[in-house]
């Protein structure tokens, strides 16, 4: 089969397509065809510097749309020809991949495969952000770095349909507030935004703050709460030092910081995870958000999509399209 690995950390130039051999499942294992595979920031990273990398080489890609080909012992609830969506422990810039049944679903009704593979990392995250560990309440006002991203693309639209006062994003260009502005925010603020929340708000500060990047724009977001503000931390994108929160910060006005990782929930507490899960797609399903798909590139080009993402170009939601390509 045709599959996608990098041997050594670096730009996009590492990534190169290799013939493997197809997987077979072990217990509790299914392998998939892929239709679609996801791209995700987590696969910049693994491929730059490491992130979540066993060992080399290494095959990225944690999402996967397709039809499962194989059954592992033990698995019940699903059927080899079924159509699925699955998040992965890497592996899907593949023709087949493995998955744990626990972290495999099939597809909600009226959901296409290309669809279906924008699903399994995004939509349970930014579910968890907004009702799970953000726990929102009508009325509230909620600020989102990375607006236009996958996550920041659903996470307004949730916070919407929950009933938010308010919903500001963060992004870095022009062009990329538009598209958040048309997926669910009322304002949106480039580059800085402490002060600009501050101004936004009367000085009262943000109900919720959701934050991947970590480092300065953390503590940005940290001081941008109201009183007994939520702040919810889902990445580093910035490779910072980890975030350190201590009573100086929390005991003044009560705010609190929670945080998220669905690689690490799948792990933990797959049950959990499973249940989150169901309930997100749901909200595609009924129509209550939608991802678009704003870039699809053939397998042998994943390279192309890493270097469109990482030049933080992008909008919605990145492809790779598998079967046929």
């Amino acid at each position: 089969m045709r599959a996608i690995e990098f041997e050594q950390y670096g730009g996009p130039e590492v990534l190169r397509p290799v013939e493997a051999d197809v997987p077979e499942p072990g217990p509790g294992q299914v392998s998939i065809d892929v239709a679609y595979a996801g791209v995700n920031f987590a696969d910049l990273k693994a491929r730059a510097e490491g992130y979540r990398v066993p060992a080399l080489p290494y095959r990225p890609g944690l999402e996967a749309s397709g039809r499962i080909r194989a059954l592992g012992a033990g698995v019940t609830g699903l059927s080899v020809g079924e159509q699925v969506t699955a998040l992965t422990d890497g592996g899907a810039y593949a023709e087949v991949v493995l998955a744990d049944a626990t972290t495999v679903f099939p597809l909600p009704p009226g959901i296409d495969p290309r669809t279906a593979a924008t699903l399994p990392t995004v939509l349970p995250t930014a579910y968890a952000l907004v009702h799970t560990v953000g726990r929102i309440k009508p009325g509230e006002s909620v600020l989102v770095q990375g607006a236009a991203g996958g996550i920041g693309t659903v996470a307004g639209q949730l916070a919407k349909a929950a009933g938010a006062g308010a919903v500001y994003g963060v992004v870095s260009s022009e062009a990329k507030a538009a598209h958040a502005r048309a997926h669910g925010y009322d304002e949106v603020f480039v580059g800085d935004f402490d002060k600009a929340v501050r101004d936004a708000t009367g000085g009262r500060g943000v109900d919720l703050a959701l934050d991947p990047v970590g480092g300065e724009t953390f503590r940005a977001a940290l001081t941008s709460l109201a009183v007994f503000g939520r702040l919810v931390s889902f990445g580093n994108a910035s490779s910072a030092e980890p975030w350190r929160v201590g009573q100086p910060e929390l005991y003044p006005t009560g705010v609190s910081v929670g945080g998220f990782s669905i690689l690490t929930l799948a792990k933990t507490a797959p049950a959990a995870l499973r249940t989150l899960a169901e309930r997100a797609f749901a909200t595609v399903a009924d129509g209550t958000v939608s991802l678009p798909v704003t870039a699809e590139f053939p397998l042998a080009e994943a390279a192309e999509a890493h270097r469109l993402m990482g030049a933080r170009a992008s909008t919605g939601k990145l492809l790779l399209a598998v079967a046929g390509s």
